[in-house]
């Protein structure tokens, strides 16, 4: 009563409950939907890339772990080609570790190559290469370009924005009653 009736048609009619449970189980496990979930496993391992939002072991192990599901479905993951796919999922500070590992005629295991990235993190964190995602806009420019156009100072790195405002607020004129330190909208003779 409550199947579907594309499902129901699927089903051969049957008079007991036991045939009938056989069938759905039987049906339940089908090759298509371990071919669609394969192919999703697949997808998401081509495409992972290390962000750095977590750490490089948690990344490694995610990727082997998405091979052992791949494996349990029935698919052959060899661990060389595993090991190729970590190794293109880094970004382009590792990129030296990539030549690196290109050079050396042996092959590394995922153990090792595992080891080998946290090392190589550490590395990186000493020599003070610190991985950052950078999301661009086109009104984060206009803006910039508007406040800091010519002859004006771009912001530095090490100033809070609480320091910009106070160091603007002095520079600054109130449009309204022509007074240096405060805007317009914080004017006491308009309001």
């Amino acid at each position: 009563m409550t199947m579907a009736s594309e499902i129901k048609t699927s089903f051969p009619a049957t008079e007991y409950a036991r045939e009938f449970m056989r069938l759905a189980k039987e049906t339940s496990q089908s090759e298509a939907t371990d071919k669609s979930h394969t192919e999703a496993l697949m997808s998401r391992l081509i495409t992972m890339k290390y962000d750095g939002s977590h750490g490089m072991y948690e990344h490694v192990t995610e990727m082997s772990n998405i091979t052992t599901r791949i494996r349990n479905m029935g698919m052959s993951v060899d661990e060389n080609f595993l090991v190729q796919f970590v190794i293109n999922s880094l970004p382009s500070q590792f990129s030296q570790f990539q030549i690196n590992y290109n050079t050396i005629k042996d092959k590394w295991t995922m153990t090792r190559l595992q080891t080998k990235l946290v090392q190589e993190v550490e590395r990186l964190k000493k020599q003070g290469v610190h991985l950052v995602n950078l999301v661009g806009s086109s009104r984060v420019k206009k803006k910039f370009n508007k406040k800091y156009g010519k002859g004006k100072r771009p912001l530095k790195i090490e100033e809070s924005s609480a320091q910009i405002r106070k160091k603007d607020k002095t520079k600054e004129k109130c449009h309204f009653c022509k007074k240096v330190g405060h805007y317009m909208r914080d004017c006491l003779k308009r309001k």
